[in-house]
């Protein structure tokens, strides 16, 4: 797959490709589906398949205040639009200048003009343009004119409603690990690095991995069940993860994310290492003692057990680094 980062500039883009334009945040079903399509029919014509996308975020430059906290990085975004068969990205860069040129300019000069696009596909919902002018009618009416076609993607559902980026953001932001991994598609996974941290795991009998989370979202504060994929031992491992603020311990800490592997106790401090969320145990909680604590962590970590055991990492369909 081909990557380019600036498209409208050095770069030389293909021409007469079959395109979809969007954010992709996720890459979830939905964005998978209208993708696969844009590769079909890319096929079909003896062309390449595109996927637009923007960094950043147009609402991080227009409102950052609303901007929504994203589910994937940029380059976990690459890499997953590359699985559906993609051939090349254009990687937009989102200026001030672009959020100021009208959906019709648009068209006419990056779509027809630069890129001399043979058919679009987009969100039902997606808008581009100054003022968000921009949606699947007009790119119908223009494409009538200037000899293109274009199309709205179909509405996937799952998980018993519409897929969306938004949807996936509050699934994510509930806790509920295992929506998730249906509106995606793919178990939900965070990337991070390993940071030397207080040792408290250690001293209670149950060492952990403490990560430096990249992605800009991460699940509600509490316990799951996890596996992590440590590259350089070639290996994932089944795990226990808590998120939270550690409130037995220390007050007005920090939120962390520490990951207890049931097997591996090896030093892997500053390694990048891949977090898969499979299934939510509890809340996080004080509790009165550290015997208390550790108590509980014993509870999780078998339940942890019992549920590799029902479900063997090796068999699990992780997408890793």
């Amino acid at each position: 797959m081909q990557v380019l980062r600036d498209p409208l500039g050095n770069d030389d883009p293909p021409r007469g490709t079959v395109m979809s334009i969007g954010n992709f945040d996720g890459v979830h079903v939905g964005h998978q589906a209208v993708l696969s399509h844009v590769v079909e029919r890319a096929a079909a014509a003896s062309t390449t398949s595109v996927a637009m996308t923007f960094d950043p975020h147009p609402i991080k430059l227009l409102r950052p205040g609303e901007a929504p906290r994203l589910v994937t990085t940029l380059e976990q975004r690459l890499a997953l639009i590359e699985r559906t068969g993609i051939g090349t990205i254009l990687v937009m860069p989102f200026t001030h200048r672009l959020a100021r040129m009208a959906a019709s300019e648009f068209v006419r000069e990056v779509l027809v003009d630069r890129l001399k696009v043979l058919e679009v596909f987009i969100g039902k919902n997606f808008r581009f343009g100054a003022d968000r002018g921009g949606d699947v009618a007009l790119l119908r009416s223009m494409g009538e004119e200037l000899g293109f076609e274009a199309a709205a993607a179909p509405i996937v559902e799952a998980a018993g409603g519409v897929v969306s980026s938004t949807r996936v953001r509050e699934a994510v932001a509930s806790g509920n690990v295992e929506e998730v991994a249906a509106l995606l598609g793919r178990t939900f996974f965070i990337d991070g690095r390993v940071l030397e941290g207080k040792r408290l795991g250690r001293t209670l009998g149950f060492p952990t991995l403490n990560i430096e989370v990249e992605n800009e979202i991460e699940p509600k504060l509490g316990v799951y069940i996890t596996a992590v994929n440590i590259p350089s031992f070639d290996r994932t491992f089944a795990a226990v993860t808590n998120i939270g603020v550690r409130p037995t311990v220390y007050q007005n800490s920090l939120t962390t994310v520490e990951s207890h592997l049931l097997d591996f106790t090896a030093d892997v401090y500053q390694e990048r290492v891949r977090l898969f969320f499979l299934r939510r145990l509890r809340d996080e909680r004080a509790f009165a003692s550290t015997m208390q604590l550790m108590t509980q962590i014993r509870r999780d970590v078998a339940a942890a057990r019992d549920f590799f055991a029902g479900h063997p990492v090796d068999g699990l369909e992780l997408i890793l680094p």
